[in-house]
């Protein structure tokens, strides 16, 4: 499904009008930050740290409290919104969660990176494999932890000099 745009566009997405609507609809205020929060999710396309999702509420001059977030974040996530997704360093990382955009994520233990990828084999095994077992799947993160190329390269660059 193509993106339609954003709520800065003056046309919001099928996931930005969805997340607006659910939030009012169970109770939660409208406020800044719930909708700068939201604008920037909707073009979000992989999982961020609040860290990085500050910086970036920062630099399109829309400045946020970090409580702030973890509170719009922690709403998002209670409603199935959002996904917290863990890739270690005891770091969580938060994305959308939305029908047409589905990924899982191959993680760097080195520099952190977080690099997003899918793979059709990958999904036919799960639901082979929750079949077989008789179990529905309601949702899954696949996390693969390992090496990236940069630091493999700057690694294999460090020996060879030394």
């Amino acid at each position: 499904m193509e993106r339609m745009g954003t709520a800065h566009s003056g046309v919001e997405t099928d996931w930005r009008r969805h997340a607006d609507e659910r939030l009012t609809d169970a109770g939660y205020r409208r406020g800044g930050a719930r909708t700068a929060l939201l604008d920037l999710l909707d073009v979000q396309r992989c999982a961020r740290t609040v860290l990085e999702i500050e910086d970036e509420l920062r630099a399109s001059d829309r400045t946020i409290g970090r409580a702030s977030i973890y509170r719009v974040l922690d709403e998002l996530e209670q409603l199935h919104l959002v996904q917290r997704i863990e890739v270690g360093q005891g770091i969580a990382r938060y994305e959308r969660l939305a029908p047409d955009h589905h990924h899982h994520h191959l993680a760097c233990k080195d520099c952190g990176a977080v690099i997003p990828f899918t793979d059709d084999r990958l999904e036919d095994a799960i639901h082979r494999l929750s079949a077989g077992a008789g179990f529905e799947v309601t949702g899954h993160d696949v996390v693969l932890h390992g090496t990236c190329a940069a630091c493999r390269a700057a690694a294999a660059a460090s020996v060879s000099t030394a």
